[in-house]
């Protein structure tokens, strides 16, 4: 069975999106770097270095220091799917990043985004 074509995508391809769509609802690249942070483990200079070396969206998340076990609280539908349901594990983690930049660009507060 072939890749989905979203695990080669480089990550830094698809971040600039991520930023944009926050910022077109008055939120903050920093908001979207600590989701980030919050969601993979990664300081901020780690994740930097995955940026500039433009890993690949499978890699990013095999190599991310620890996924937060919070994020089995993340629950909700993303492009007709809910996230919960998805039996791939990397597919899982990049929809549960798409989810928390949509609950972040649709007002969410931080506390609740990142499920305090």
């Amino acid at each position: 069975m072939t890749k989905h074509r979203i695990y080669t995508m480089s990550f830094a391809s698809v971040y600039p999106h991520y930023i944009a769509k926050a910022e077109r609802k008055g939120r903050t690249k920093s908001e979207v770097d600590e989701i980030i942070r919050w969601l993979t483990g990664y300081s901020q200079e780690e994740l930097e270095v995955q940026l500039e070396k433009k890993t690949d969206f499978e890699t990013f998340f095999a190599e991310a220091p620890k996924l937060n076990p919070s994020r089995a609280l993340i629950k909700g539908v993303v492009c007709g799917v809910r996230v919960e349901d998805i039996e791939e594990p990397t597919m899982q983690e990049i929809r549960y990043l798409d989810k928390l930049i949509d609950e972040l660009a649709r007002g969410k507060v931080m506390d609740k985004i990142l499920r305090k």
